[in-house]
């Protein structure tokens, strides 16, 4: 534990913890149909936007899914434009016209994200081509699931940026499911991180529930970037403790129930805060009184989110039109 400070392992837990608090909070608000927008929640899956998050620097660049809130918030977000954007508010990230699925803070290297799957892949691709160019030192991470394995463009992006020795790393959050499907059904074996190796591309898997071995290797590979030693694969093993869209599309009970029971129970078992937590107590870190004053601190950041979003306007309908085309 002595290679960690305690001001890292504060920061990883407590983003961690913001992040599934502020998911949650959404829970209700879709159920009541407060929120009409798609929300795909990022529960369960923290410890990666967490770990390679804090691995890199402001200057950094992340692109990522439909699935990113996690990453807007570890890459320094801002929760109340979070909130904001998925209420559809002017206030919001992407002034209220995107949603959850098109969260951006391009000042804190939130280059932005998509719906479409591994459609940001090769904008990410295109950013570390041209911090190469530049010699900015940048280093850009993609993020994206298991599903996106299966398209094309991943596979000729990790081609380019074996070639121009590009400093990307390619982040593969697999959650064993793509929308409602078993990755079983989709790929003839599991080791989606040696899709890398053919292209010479380091590549690695991960605890992707393990923070502190998430945070390890996405320092090591945000160094080798940084070298010039060409791109990464890291493929990090997690699991989504809601539904694929929404709360409760496919737990146990719901129309779409896909998952088998001791598949969740056993990965509810591994949740990585819960685990995180035991870890800092048991080390002397924190005691359980404070880990409870961290929850309080983020329940009222969360509060003061929500009523920024409800003090905040809708874009009049005059401003329908505005941002389509350039004047």
């Amino acid at each position: 534990m002595e290679k960690y400070s305690r001001d890292l392992l504060c920061k990883l837990y407590t983003m961690m913890l913001r992040i599934r608090l502020c998911e949650e909070s959404f829970v209700e608000p879709i159920v009541n149909s407060d929120v009409r927008c798609p929300v795909h929640l990022y529960s369960g899956e923290e410890a990666v936007a967490a770990g390679v998050c804090a691995s890199l620097d402001k200057k950094d660049y992340i692109f990522g899914t439909h699935r990113s809130h996690g990453h807007y918030l570890a890459k320094g977000g801002c929760m109340k434009e979070l909130v904001a954007e998925i209420y559809g508010k002017k206030t919001g990230s992407s002034g209220g016209r995107g949603g959850s699925m098109h969260l951006i803070d391009p000042d804190r290297g939130m280059m932005g994200a998509a719906p479409i799957v591994a459609g940001t892949i090769a904008l990410a691709l295109g950013a570390s081509l041209a911090s190469s160019i530049r010699k900015d030192n940048r280093v850009t991470v993609s993020f994206f699931g298991d599903g996106a394995t299966g398209e094309g463009v991943l596979y000729e992006s990790l081609n380019f940026a074996a070639l121009k020795k590009l400093p990307i790393i390619f982040v593969c959050e697999n959650n064993l499911y793509s929308t409602h499907m078993s990755i079983d059904e989709i790929r003839p074996n599991r080791d989606i991180y040696k899709v890398g190796e053919p292209f010479g591309i380091k590549s690695y898997r991960c605890d992707g529930n393990d923070v502190l071995a998430v945070y390890d290797i996405s320092k090591e590979a945000v160094t080798s970037c940084r070298k010039g030693e060409g791109p990464v694969f890291l493929e990090f093993l997690t699991y989504r403790m809601r539904g694929h869209v929404g709360p409760n599309d496919n737990i146990q009970g719901s129309r779409t129930d896909i998952r088998p029971k001791e598949e969740v129970q056993e990965w509810r078992e591994r949740d990585p805060i819960v685990v995180f937590e035991k870890y800092l107590v048991k080390n002397g870190v924190f005691k359980e009184d404070e880990l409870s004053r961290f929850t309080k601190e983020i329940e009222n950041e969360i509060m003061d989110a929500y009523t920024f979003t409800q003090e905040s306007p809708y874009s009049d309908e005059s401003e329908l039109e505005n941002n389509v085309f350039k004047n």
